[in-house]
């Protein structure tokens, strides 16, 4: 383990551009249970409550599971040690950007500037009707569904439900990403959300070196990856960042 963290260290030292794709793995250690698999959230809860036709038709059913899931639960997570490490590597210069699937904002509240978030904030809401945008801290979670203060229209948490698209600018930007680093640092994402999941091979398409930190290997080890650090996000970024 060690040559290959060497060998990752190396490859981010020489880098002029390295971008980091983080997944819901890298906030495991901060209490926030992964979405898929034996002890996933969908394990628990049936994520029709998160189809955008479902959450129109039954908003009450909906935004009780929302409430629970993403406010009650999630709210009070902080950021972890691999967070931490992401938002010191793009102080000093050796991080240019990263792109993340997760709603979780704690790349942010470490002190990350430039997060492209490819599935949305769940920070903050938007009202269906109006567009009025809302933050979790001006909502009154008490009284469900959530309605807008200025229209009455239906407040949706502004991450991406199955049946909407991603968000254009996250999405151009992550691609801009892709294109231009000659790092790829892929933390905590086994490989399987389309469209998301095809961001890393675009970067290795264009010659870009993949470094992947996971507990298990995913679906890019053996066919994308070049350096492969099997373990927890938190202690791999300490090593990296000390090394």
């Amino acid at each position: 383990m060690e040559s290959l963290i060497s060998e990752a260290a190396n490859l981010l030292k020489q880098s002029k551009y390295t971008t980091a794709f983080t997944g819901a793995g890298i906030s495991v250690e901060s209490g926030i249970p992964p979405f898929r698999g034996a002890t996933g959230l969908w394990s628990k809860y049936d994520p029709i409550v998160l189809d955008i036709d479902y959450f129109h038709a039954h908003p009450l059913e909906s935004w009780k599971v929302i409430k629970e899931i993403f406010y009650d639960f999630f709210g009070k997570a902080k950021p972890n040690k691999a967070h931490e490490v992401l938002a010191m590597m793009e102080q000093n210069g050796l991080l240019k950007n990263i792109i993340t699937q997760n709603i979780d904002n704690l790349h942010q509240e470490a002190g990350s500037r430039e997060v492209y978030e490819f599935h949305g904030n769940s920070r903050e809401l938007v009202c269906t009707k109006c567009g009025k945008r809302f933050t979790m801290d001006n909502i009154n979670f008490d009284k469900l569904p959530v309605t807008c203060d200025a229209c009455g229209g239906l407040v949706k948490p502004n991450f991406i439900f199955f049946g909407e698209g991603i968000p254009p600018v996250a999405y151009e930007k992550s691609l801009a990403a892709a294109h231009n680093a000659d790092v790829f640092l892929v933390i905590g994402t086994t490989g399987e959300i389309m469209p998301a999941s095809q961001i890393p091979i675009m970067a290795k398409n264009q010659g870009a070196k993949i470094i992947e930190i996971n507990v298990e290997p995913s679906n890019y080890t053996y066919h994308v990856t070049d350096v492969f650090l099997k373990g927890k996000a938190g202690e791999m970024m300490a090593r990296l960042f000390e090394t």
